[in-house]
């Protein structure tokens, strides 16, 4: 993994999550190659040489589902009302105004804020593919590449979930075609998604953090006559996510064109395995969650977007009992704070059933941090033990949010009080990224976005 920091050989955490508690003083040996070598309990003061980390320390979080471009929507799209599809519509006038440079300049401040909030990798769900005319670039996946180079100069791991998008919309007569900015998100046909695609993933380097996965916008924007089943086999293990029922819309239009929702027109096809992940997921029957939970699909869910837009709850808990591994996205980074996501999922069941107690705050964790990076494609990240990636995220237990509980309860305080403001370190494939909340390699996220944002905004 490139990013700004010397290798560290020994780390000590003053207390370290080991999967079901909080474990005090925690020496962990990195190998040169990044990855956890030893875990040592019982080591109540740094070793000579070590690199304190004082806090509680976590298994890097994993941010499963992102669009960059839309952090240039922030504030923006709080003003008035409105639903998803006028907040649509704003959105497609950044979507229209990038370019590689642009969105390079974007995206590596957006991975740098995503850093600074104790994120080690990161789901990119891209499909701004071509330049706003629909002709391809001189190096037709330019904007992905562009992407990765991002990425990797903010110093987080990348899976770049490269999209099918082919058509504009899904209303009760069918597919509608791709029109003003959604021309550049088409590539045509699916084979020649495919053909681009395979080039694409000639550049997939998991040791510079880099994997390439796939995904199909939405039943909205791929039709059954692109073939499904096609598309699950050519992307056949790799990670594949898909927006699913986020908007009732989607449903009533597929179930008038194909009497069927959407999760059961993608099973007859083949499309649901362990690999997969349905993002948002919101408005689900009965029926959806067993056929997910039956094929170990995963599913994302993006509490704050979802709310943001007027989306709805999901039926998380219930997905999580069928058998979906739940894990949790950022999405329109109406704000970036994966605590505050994981948190929101049990809190919004909390409304849902006027219930308490849903999720415990290692299940939570587990959802920001292990089942995350499954759903990326990096299912030996997301704990601390040997062999696994050094991907580790500090979070401060003496800040204003974070004091007063006692260390075994340092979990409950920093997944049901802590925010992305009380992150301090975090340490990627070994090296260090943001120490003592200060990035390493992006001296200036916070101004890098006011420029960055300015420039496509005008």
């Amino acid at each position: 993994m490139t990013a700004a920091g010397a290798d560290e050989s020994v780390l000590w955490a003053e207390h370290a999550w080991l999967g079901d508690h909080a474990e005090p003083g925690v020496a962990v040996g990195i190998t040169a190659g990044g990855r956890i070598s030893t875990v040592r309990t019982g080591v109540p003061t740094p070793p000579p040489g070590a690199r304190e980390l004082r806090g509680l320390t976590v298994p890097g979080l994993a941010d499963t589902h992102s669009h960059a471009f839309h952090r240039a929507l922030r504030g923006t799209v709080q003003v008035g009302s409105g639903t998803f599809w006028t907040w649509r519509e704003v959105m497609y006038g950044i979507a229209a105004r990038l370019t590689p440079e642009t969105y390079y300049t974007l995206a590596r401040a957006v991975y740098a804020e995503m850093a600074l909030a104790g994120i080690t990798a990161v789901g990119e769900f891209h499909y701004l593919h071509h330049a706003p005319d629909g002709r391809p670039y001189a190096d037709p996946n330019a904007m992905g590449l562009a992407l990765i180079e991002a990425a990797r100069d903010a110093g987080v791991r990348i899976t770049l979930l490269d999209t099918v998008y082919l058509h504009g919309g899904l209303t009760t007569g069918g597919h509608t075609p791709l029109t003003g900015p959604q021309i550049r998100f088409g590539d045509g046909s699916a084979d020649a998604w495919y053909d681009r695609w395979t080039r694409l993933r000639e550049r997939e380097d998991d040791r510079a953090g880099v994997r390439i996965g796939a995904a199909v916008h939405s039943v909205r924007a791929f039709a059954e006559t692109d073939d499904y089943a096609a598309f699950a086999r050519r992307t056949d293990g790799a990670p594949v996510h898909i927006h699913l029922s986020e908007q009732p819309a989607e449903n009533e239009a597929c179930l008038a064109v194909h009497g069927t929702t959407p999760t059961r027109l993608l099973d007859r096809h083949g499309f649901w395995k362990p690999t997969t992940t349905a993002v948002h997921a919101t408005h689900l029957t009965d029926d959806d969650i067993r056929i997910l939970g039956s094929a170990g699909a995963g599913v994302c869910m993006c509490p704050t977007t979802e709310r943001d837009l007027a989306d709805g709850i999901g039926r998380a808990a219930d997905l999580g009992r069928a058998g979906s591994p739940l894990s949790l996205g950022t999405d329109s980074h109406a704000v970036i704070d994966i605590l505050e996501e994981a948190r929101a999922m049990e809190l919004n069941e909390r409304l849902r059933t006027r219930t308490r107690g849903h999720w415990t705050a290692a299940a939570l964790l587990r959802a920001a941090t292990g089942n995350g990076h499954a759903a990326l494609g990096r299912p030996d990240t997301g704990r601390i033990e040997p062999g696994a990636p050094a991907d580790l995220t500090t979070i401060a237990l003496d800040t204003v949010r974070t004091a007063g509980p006692v260390p075994r309860l340092a979990a409950e305080a920093v997944v049901f009080a802590g925010t992305a403001a009380d992150v301090r370190n975090v340490v990627v494939g070994g090296r260090t990224v943001v120490a003592d909340g200060i990035h390493r390699s992006v001296p200036d996220p916070a101004g890098e976005l006011v420029r960055a944002i300015a420039a496509v905004m005008s």
